[in-house]
């Protein structure tokens, strides 16, 4: 098993759009950002090269390489996947940091849209929605928006390792 846990933060400024795991959420601010800004699928990807000992998202997609501007946050997590190799994401657990918009009527969907994504089944996705109650600065203020999230990886076993008679 390996974990590894990822944070990001971002502005929110008019013209942009605010997504969330791939999900468009109503808004007239958006994430600033050099890819779609998405801020919940940088903290994954985050957690999941974090998990792999293998650096940040910032060291395999910098935001000075023009191949990333607007690139959308969901290719960036494909390819981060294609590194799992011998692991498999056993569960995700996220947590966003938004004053507005409430985030739970559209919480149901960003779990389908990372399950989808991560190709795992729902029930190990989770996703929970924290205004700062006015503080932290930005934040507080809805001008920024955070996500964090923690990723547990597990192993793949091989039959010799885990028989099937181990499972009856």
């Amino acid at each position: 098993m390996r974990i590894g846990t990822g944070w990001d933060i971002h502005p929110l400024v008019p013209g942009r759009k605010l997504l969330l795991g791939g999900v468009e959420i109503p808004n007239p601010l958006g994430e600033s950002g050099h890819s779609d800004g998405d801020v919940l699928v940088h903290a994954i990807v985050d957690a999941l090269l974090g998990a792999l000992a293998k650096g940040d998202i910032g060291m395999h997609f910098p935001p000075s390489d023009p191949a990333y501007k607007d690139v959308s946050s969901l290719y960036l997590l494909r390819r981060v996947l294609d590194m799992l190799g011998d692991y498999a994401i056993e569960n995700i657990d996220c947590t966003v940091i938004l004053q507005k918009p409430k985030l739970q009527p559209h919480i149901q969907a960003i779990r389908e849209s990372l399950a989808q994504a991560c190709s795992i089944t729902l029930e190990r996705i989770s996703v929970k929605a924290k205004t700062a109650e006015g503080l932290l600065g930005e934040v507080g203020e809805g001008k920024a928006i955070i996500a964090q999230s923690v990723v547990l990886l597990r192993k793949h076993l091989s039959d010799e390792e885990c028989p099937l008679e181990d499972w009856v």
